[in-house]
C-alpha cells in the first residue's frame, strides 16, 4: 500500500520510520537492515521500543523447562534452550533462567519488576552493539527515542553510542533544508505507562522543542502519539475493566490520539508528523499543511511494518508504506 505525491526535483534526503516494535528483536534486526535494503539515509526508530513480558526457563536435574504460549518445553539441551531464547526474544519478550529457587522471586511483584527492568536494559545495550556492528561507517544515521511503554532505565543505554542517536526531546538537522523534533511521551492512557502527559503539558514539551526550529516548512515531527480526530488514531474502547466495547458483533472505536498534537500540527504546520501508539490504525493523511503518517505495528508475529519518505527542498517527494 503507498501513498505519494511528487515533486520535479530530486530527493535530497530520505528515511525509514518504524515505530512500537516493543522488544521484538526480529523486529529490531530488520530494522537495521532496512537502511540498505531500501536504499535511506536515516533510519528512525519511534517510541515504544520495548517488550512487556518475562518468561521463566528452569534449570533442572534433566535440562531446562519453561512453558510460552501454553506449550510446554521439557528437559530442552543447551542448544534447544538457545533457540527457544532467540525465539522469545524475537516475539518481544524476555527469557530469564535460573533454578526453581531463583525464579521463585518473580512471585513477588517489587522483585520481578525489578528483574524485568534489568532484562530491559539489557536487551537495549545489546541491542546499541547491535547496531553499531551494522552500521558503524555506512553514514546512516539512526535515530532512536523511547515511548510512553517505556522504563526511564534505557535511556543511559541508548547515551553515549556513535551510532545510535538518543533523541528524546531534542531538534537535529537532517539535511539543508529538513529538521527533526522527536518526542516518545503521549497523552494520558487507561494504562497509566511511564511517559504520560497531561495535554497542556504535551503542548509545553512540543513547544519547547519548536523553539529551536529555523524553518518548519521542512520540520520533521516525529511525536509517537498520533493527532486526535484523524485516521491515525483509531482504537478499540475499552471500559474500566479493560473489556473491549461491542458494537454491531464489532469493536467500537473511537479516537485515542493528542489533542495537543492536533493543535500543534494546525497549528505549526510542519511538513511531516510521524506517529505510532495506536498498533491497528496504520494511516496517511493531510491535516491542514502536514502530511501525517502511522505505519502500524505487527511486533508480536515479527513482521516489521514501515514507511519510507524521501524528502526534497520544496516538501516530500515521495512515501510508501512496506511490510517485512
Amino acid at each position: 500500500m503507498a501513498f505519494g505525491r511528487k515533486r520535479r526535483e530530486e530527493a535530497t534526503t530520505s528515511l525509514f520510520f518504524a515505530t512500537d516494535i516493543h522488544g521484538s528483536e526480529r523486529c529490531f534486526r530488520k530494522f537495521l537492515n532496512a537502511a540498505k535494503f531500501y536504499g535511506v539515509d536515516h533510519l528512525v526508530l519511534g517510541g515504544d521500543i520495548t517488550g512487556k513480558t518475562l518468561v521463566p526457563i528452569e534449570r533442572t536435574a534433566r535440562g531446562w523447562s519453561a512453558s510460552m504460549l501454553g506449550v510446554e518445553h521439557v528437559d530442552m539441551t543447551k542448544e534447544e534452550r538457545e533457540e527457544l531464547e532467540r525465539r522469545i526474544r524475537d516475539m518481544g519478550r524476555y527469557p530469564v533462567v535460573g533454578e526453581r529457587d531463583e525464579l521463585a522471586v518473580l512471585a513477588d511483584e517489587d522483585q520481578m519488576e525489578e528483574v524485568f527492568c534489568a532484562a530491559v536494559v539489557e536487551s537495549m545495550r545489546r541491542w546499541v552493539e547491535l547496531a553499531e556492528e551494522r552500521l558503524a561507517g555506512t553514514g546512516i544515521r539512526c535515530f532512536v527515542a523511547p515511548g510512553n511503554d517505556d522504563y526511564w532505565e534505557i535511556d543511559d543505554a541508548l547515551r553515549g553510542s556513535e551510532v545510535v542517536e538518543f533523541v528524546e526531546g531534542k531538534h537535529v538537522r537532517l539535511d539543508d533544508d529538513h529538521e527533526m523534533i522527536t518526542t516518545g511521551y503521549s497523552n494520558r492512557t487507561p494504562w497509566d505507562s511511564p511517559r504520560e502527559l497531561d495535554e497542556d503539558d504535551l503542548g509545553v514539551l512540543l513547544e519547547r522543542m519548536f523553539a529551536e526550529v529555523e524553518d518548519p516548512t521542512g520540520l520533521v515531527c516525529v511525536v509517537h502519539p498520533p493527532p486526535h480526530g484523524t485516521e491515525l488514531d483509531q482504537a478499540p474502547e475499552i471500559d474500566d475493566e479493560f473489556r473491549v466495547q461491542i458494537e454491531n458483533g464489532e469493536p467500537r472505536l473511537i479516537h485515542v490520539g493528542s489533542t495537543a498534537v492536533r493543535q500543534f500540527v494546525l497549528e505549526r504546520e510542519p511538513l511531516l508528523g510521524l506517529h505510532g501508539h495506536v498498533h491497528d490504525s496504520r494511516a496517511a493523511q493531510e491535516l491542514g499543511r502536514t502530511f501525517c503518517l502511522n505505519p502500524g505495528s505487527q511486533y508480536s508475529e515479527g513482521v516489521l511494518m514501515g514507511a519510507i519518505v524521501r524528502l526534497s527542498p520544496s516538501g516530500i517527494f515521495s512515501n510508501q508504506f512496506v511490510v517485512g
